[in-house]
């Protein structure tokens, strides 16, 4: 994706930012969510694809990172070779990036790098479930591209960090709950692969889909999902991955 399509989007997302109180308050309630599993080895807290930069509503200290330079981003990181000195990060959180790495491997690899003994990557990605293929297959822009390979390196004398764009929605279900790669995570402590369902954020439309609630229905809806948490096969829309550093 250019920049100028980068920055189109990002326009676009900041005026429904502004006009729909309701993605503000689901985008904070996953933010809550990640921030529980903070680790607490020292070292920077660092979001990665950080768009327009809501995170800080909820950790107000976290370095806001992205792949094109605006006003309220700290510093301009692509995640295939981050500028971060080794072990000096605690914490990578991700909201929707983890899909668009078209060489999964290669920026774990990277994230080992720079995170300290004990750091941890937390990500929030679209999960795939019954409900999920529908918001995601059918409902949504980008590719689900379950019937295709997962590349996990780039090929021998290929730059991974290359910028042309990638999408693949069900990688993290693939990899994490379906197993897909689980030798190549030796490296890795899984703390928490959790399918969640988010019926208040799948409802809420997004950046790109109609609100189904009114604002004002948000704890009716967060209520309901109390019980169909129970059924993740069937309902889940979002995944949390916690993986910590050994």
């Amino acid at each position: 994706m250019g920049i100028h399509l980068h920055n189109d989007l990002i326009d676009k997302n900041h005026k429904l930012w502004n006009r729909k109180p309701l993605l503000r308050i689901v985008y904070n309630d996953l933010y809550q969510t990640m921030k529980q599993h903070l680790s607490n080895a020292s070292g920077k807290t660092v979001e990665l694809g950080s768009g327009m930069g809501s995170i800080r509503e909820v950790l107000p200290e976290c370095i806001l990172t992205d792949l094109f330079p605006y006003p309220w981003i700290d510093q301009v990181e692509n995640a295939y070779q981050l500028s971060f000195e080794d072990e000096s990060v605690a914490n990578l959180l991700m909201v929707d990036v983890f899909h668009h790495f078209r060489y999964p491997g290669n920026a774990l690899q990277e994230f080992h790098r720079v995170l300290n003994s004990g750091g941890r990557v937390i990500m929030m990605e679209p999960a795939l479930s019954l409900l999920g293929y529908i918001v995601y297959g059918l409902l949504h822009v980008e590719p689900v591209g379950k019937a295709k390979d997962i590349n996990w390196f780039a090929a021998e004398n290929t730059p991974p960090d290359d910028a042309t764009y990638y999408a693949a929605q069900g990688n993290a279900t693939r990899i994490f709950v379906q197993k897909y790669f689980s030798e190549q995570l030796s490296d890795w402590k899984v703390i928490k692969v959790e399918r969640i369902a988010a019926l208040a954020y799948a409802a809420s439309g997004g950046y790109s889909g109609p609100q189904l609630y009114p604002t004002f229905a948000y704890r009716f809806i967060k209520w309901t999902e109390k019980w169909l948490r129970f059924f993740p096969a069937l309902f889940a829309t979002r995944l949390l991955v916690v993986l910590e550093k050994k």
